[in-house]
């Protein structure tokens, strides 16, 4: 399965919706904000700052980022934007997935 265009938040405002109403929520590899949308399917926004390193560290970390999320559907109907920490980069994927993962249902359990 594809990542496809509907499950992406590219504009602006839409990140700062999600910022200013959605909820944080702090890993160890990275910070989620997460908001209900109307939508049936899951959004991913990723904030990949220079923060993060070059534009190679940049780009492994959002292709990391959203295998994780193509593989765990758990936030249908949900606006995700992550943030990525340093420590994503020398992480395994099965590791970023258990993370993403635990945080996610945490959060989403209060909310159904």
């Amino acid at each position: 399965m594809r990542f496809r265009p509907d499950q992406r938040i590219r504009r602006r405002a839409e990140f700062r919706q999600v910022y200013d109403h959605g909820t944080r929520i702090r890993g160890r590899y990275s910070t989620l904000f997460i908001l209900p949308n109307k939508l049936d399917v899951g959004r991913l926004g990723i904030a990949a700052t220079k923060k993060l390193g070059g534009a190679v560290q940049r780009n492994r970390a959002k292709r990391l980022i959203r295998e994780v999320f193509r593989h765990n559907k758990i936030a249908s109907g949900f606006d995700v934007v992550v943030v990525p920490k340093r420590d994503l980069l020398q992480a395994s994927l099965t590791v970023l997935e258990a993370d993403y993962r635990s945080l996610l249902e945490r959060r989403l359990r209060q909310w159904r």
